[in-house]
């Protein structure tokens, strides 16, 4: 009798310190995510650019094309359907939508061209082809084109399935978080 009382209570205490491990883990680990998140670090986990560890840099300079930044999506239609779709992952900024990660192509006055390729000012943007359905059959509406409006930026991930200005058209730049800098990443 006083045996199984003695089993019992050491699998209770085994279940406690279980328990505890568990929970101190998982404190330490939003700890942690709390911690890299106040300092500007983000993690990837789409495939518009390489998934792993970024981190938000303030810019001391202007946003030029050729820069890759992390930028909030506004609450536009497009934006809703691309979360309703699952495009937009749960993130910081507004509506509780992860930032983008994508490459500035163009910017103020610049003229969009879209068809089956993008065109800026006439010159043909590489790996910009213009899907017409989605991963999952989806009909894709593309961005109309035009001149990319005062306090703006046309935005694009050479990763064909990326879901960018192509079809959303120029975002506002005081949506811009900053800079993206790889930390730690890996392409699958």
């Amino acid at each position: 009798m006083k045996m199984r009382h003695r089993q019992r209570v050491l699998r209770g205490m085994k279940r406690l310190v279980r328990f505890y491990r568990i929970s101190s883990v998982s404190l330490l680990t939003l700890g942690l995510i709390v911690l890299l998140g106040g300092a500007g670090f983000r993690v990837n986990l789409t495939p518009s650019e390489p998934l792993g560890l970024w981190r938000i840099v303030k810019p001391n300079r202007p946003i030029l094309v050729g820069d890759l930044v992390f930028i909030c999506p506004p609450d536009t239609d497009a934006m809703r359907e691309a979360r309703a779709r699952g495009y937009l992952r749960f993130g910081l900024c507004a509506d509780r939508v992860a930032p983008l990660i994508k490459t500035v192509v163009a910017t103020s006055g610049q003229v969009i061209e879209i068809h089956e390729d993008v065109r800026i000012d006439g010159r043909p943007l590489r790996h910009s082809r213009v899907a017409r359905t989605d991963g999952q059959r989806r009909e894709m509406v593309r961005y109309d084109g035009g001149v990319v409006p005062p306090g703006a930026v046309f935005l694009h991930s050479e990763f064909p399935g990326s879901f960018d200005s192509r079809y959303f058209g120029p975002l506002p730049m005081d949506g811009i978080l900053g800079l993206a800098h790889e930390v730690w990443t890996y392409a699958l």
